[in-house]
């Protein structure tokens, strides 16, 4: 199925132009699920990291959707427009994604200038940024922020308490699917890679007293 996929990456890349970017991921293996890329927004190669967006589907298994036309925000501040749209088996399980994504920032700097010239203004839309890397760590990185953001402080690592809530958020967007998850995780917080397990265990409600 990949192997059919993969030569209409340069065609759909040429058809909307250059800022246009579609990347072909193999979810067999998240750490380096990026099988093929054509175009250039994300700045992503083949070898690549999943985002938290791939992992967050991962974790979902087969019942995950396709994700179509959202919007997210680079690190840099471009404005990205995105489809994934799911590849499955005739058995129905995922085990891969087409991915399109638009780079729109002049186009929404353009439509904001029309509008005021025609006497309205685009209510903003509301987008999270999203960290598109090769690096697995740093999407690691990106999905603790973000469970700091959402809750309004830095979770403490020297703690086990702190610890855990990391541990949950990393484990609800699929995280620990990647087959070095625990090691990487572990030398981010500064503990050992059995420490984490045994967190883990709590977080899913393994451990006798959790």
């Amino acid at each position: 199925m990949l192997q059919a996929v993969e030569p209409l990456l340069d065609g759909l890349a040429a058809t909307f132009g250059p800022y246009c970017e579609v990347v072909l991921h193999d979810y067999r293996y998240p750490e380096n699920s990026v099988r093929a890329v054509a175009g250039s927004v994300t700045s992503r190669h083949v070898g690549g990291a999943m985002s938290e967006i791939g992992l967050g589907l991962l974790a979902q298994g087969d019942q995950a959707e396709d994700q179509l036309n959202y919007v997210t925000r680079t690190a840099d501040g471009r404005m990205v427009k995105s489809s994934t749209m799911l590849l499955r088996t005739g058995s129905g399980q995922v085990v891969g994604a087409l991915c399109v994504n638009l780079d729109v920032t002049e186009l929404r700097v353009a439509a904001t200038s029309l509008a005021a010239l025609v006497g309205s203004t685009p209510e903003p839309e509301a987008t999270a940024m999203t960290v598109f890397s090769d690096d697995i760590g740093e999407v690691i990185e990106t999905v603790v922020a973000k469970e700091e953001v959402s809750i309004g402080r830095v979770l403490p690592r020297d703690t086990r308490k702190g610890r855990l809530a990391i541990i949950g958020a990393l484990d609800a967007k699929g995280v620990f699917n990647l087959p070095r998850a625990a090691q990487q995780v572990a030398a981010h917080l500064n503990v050992s890679r059995a420490t984490v397990y045994a967190d883990l265990n709590a977080v899913r409600g393994n451990e006798a007293d959790a």
